[in-house]
């Protein structure tokens, strides 16, 4: 089994995942191979958080070029995270810390 911090890589940080985090979801890039299961089980251990939903997408790398030469970026995955904004637990937040200073 992987460490949670191999699963979830680093947050993404845009407008749009800006603009949804008072809704409770937080967008994440996360490992290529990783399921929705693995990411819930993931981000509840590293944030102590109540997962409700995951939705994960493949975005493709983008084309990129140097004078005449041509790649390509990485292809990776992302997944956003809903979690539960009114916990029963007393142990499990509802927010994110990392994030609060954003919106």
């Amino acid at each position: 089994m992987k460490a949670p911090q191999d699963i979830v890589l680093k947050p993404v940080i845009t407008e749009r995942s800006i603009d949804i985090m008072p809704n409770g979801k937080y967008t994440f890039r996360v490992a290529k191979d990783a399921n929705k299961v693995e990411i819930a089980k993931a981000v509840e251990k590293l944030f102590s958080v109540e997962v409700v939903k995951v939705n994960t997408m493949n975005c493709t790398g983008r084309t990129r070029r140097m004078g005449r030469f041509e790649g390509k970026k990485a292809d990776w995955k992302k997944a956003i995270v809903t979690i539960n904004q009114n916990p029963d637990d007393k142990k499990t937040k509802s927010s994110i810390e990392f994030f609060d200073g954003l919106y």
